[in-house]
């Protein structure tokens, strides 16, 4: 298990490499707030 923070889920998707945390770790934990910025912000 992992619990990422905003900015390796920035860089990983940027690669196209955001796939590599589920093949590393069986479960990956995004709180709410890493998922505001990253997601619903990123769209902005």
């Amino acid at each position: 298990m992992i619990v990422s923070n905003a900015t390796p889920l920035i860089y990983l998707a940027k690669l196209g490499r955001l796939h590599l945390l589920k093949d590393f770790f069986q479960e990956v934990i995004i709180p709410e707030e890493v998922k505001r910025e990253v997601v619903d912000r990123g769209k902005e």
